[in-house]
């Protein structure tokens, strides 16, 4: 059925014509990670997580310290029992943030990714700027992190595979 005859049958549907665009970090468990961007290392780490991150165009300043507390929370290192239970604080971990806005490429239409749900860049810069602040008096040191809209060359050794999606508007 077309789309113009749900709209006019079930008008109360039309807000859900597009997905709820969120705020989505791609956290990786690293061994090391670095991120080299004309040729030169701009940030590196060690035992930590690579974080990739995605701002959406209706994120907020609220969306990045929720999100940013559960990056620093997040319980998935292995304590003596080999079980994921201990955090970056608990062995001494570091972060590398890179902003990411492929995270919001939509594919439902052909072969040739959409990336309007992705921020722009006056909404995108300023919530990426207070994540890294967020993320580094959390942890109380500073994080490594790309740079903005920059063509970076991220490297990594991913430590188990252990890779975990954590998006804003998921918070129940």
């Amino acid at each position: 059925m077309p789309n113009t005859w749900r709209k006019r049958k079930y008008p109360e549907l039309n807000k859900f014509k597009y997905q709820v665009v969120k705020m989505i970090a791609v956290i990786q468990r690293v061994s090391e990670a670095s991120v080299t961007i004309n040729g030169q290392v701009h940030g590196k780490i060690g035992t930590g997580f690579m974080v990739l991150l995605g701002i959406g165009q209706d994120d907020g300043i609220e969306d990045a310290e929720w999100l940013g507390r559960k990056i620093i929370g997040m319980r998935i290192f292995s304590d003596d029992d080999g079980k994921m239970n201990l955090d970056l604080a608990a062995v001494n971990g570091n972060i590398l943030l890179i902003s990411q806005f492929t995270l919001h490429a939509s594919t439902k239409k052909g072969n040739r990714p959409s990336f309007i749900e992705a921020a722009k860049h006056e909404i995108a810069i300023p919530l990426y700027e207070k994540m890294i602040e967020f993320l580094s008096k959390e942890l109380g040191k500073p994080i490594a992190c790309g740079q903005f809209g920059a063509d970076m060359k991220v490297a990594l050794v991913n430590d188990g595979p252990v890779t975990i999606v954590v998006d804003s508007k998921n918070r129940v």
